[in-house]
């Protein structure tokens, strides 16, 4: 007789669903990405609605939101230390592209990116593995291999992926998260040389914008 939890086989689809599609379109040239990428984005909120989370669940309610918000002086602290310390160094750069419209779809995609991180990943690892600390371990180290083969991407996010679940299991709150995420992301765009990062891209786009600077 199976032991396997209920669900369990239903959580293991969804995770191989939702992560090899993040993975084909992350590897795809820019085009295709820019057909499929909404796509990508219905079919997860799709599988997490149908389960009928409520808000609070999702961390899209007003659960957390005042417990959690010591998390922005933190992050804008960490900001300025590393700001400081990057035009000491002599990394400190502008970004590629610095007008408000850019910004404000950059922290859109980290509030998104985190809704599948705490809301599509976390809840369904939680269900299969046995604890939290196995949950929070995998959904950081999914996270941050989305990031490949951007190897400083993938440093900063597999830490940045296991501290956000854990704050995310303690707080219920998505806001937050995904606000100071686009804001620890933009402060690593401009502190770490694009020779390391090449301006933020990931898959598919990392390879090509090194291909474009070897002659």
């Amino acid at each position: 007789m199976s032991t396997a939890p209920p669900g369990s086989t239903r959580d293991l689809a969804e995770i191989f669903f939702g992560y090899s599609l993040i993975m084909l379109i992350i590897w795809l040239p820019e085009r295709a990405q820019a057909v499929l990428s909404p796509v990508a984005l219905i079919a997860t909120l799709t599988v997490v609605l149908l389960r009928r989370p409520t808000l609070d669940e999702l961390g899209l309610g007003r659960r957390g939101l005042l417990a959690s918000l010591w998390i922005f002086p933190v992050a804008v602290a960490v900001t300025i230390l590393s700001v400081l310390l990057a035009g000491k160094i002599g990394t400190l750069h502008p970004l590629s592209d610095a007008n408000a419209s850019h910004v404000a779809a950059y922290i859109l995609w980290t509030v998104y990116q985190q809704f599948l991180l705490q809301d599509y990943f976390l809840p369904r690892l939680l269900r299969l593995l046995p604890g939290k600390v196995a949950a929070v371990s995998l959904a950081a180290v999914l996270f941050a291999t989305a990031h490949l083969p951007n190897l400083a991407l993938t440093a900063a996010t597999i830490v940045w992926g296991a501290v956000a679940c854990t704050l995310f299991l303690r707080m219920r709150n998505l806001y937050v998260l995904g606000i100071v995420q686009g804001l620890l992301g933009l402060c690593f765009a401009v502190c770490v040389p694009d020779a390391l990062h090449h301006h933020m891209r990931v898959g598919l786009g990392y390879l090509h914008y090194r291909a474009r600077l070897v002659p």
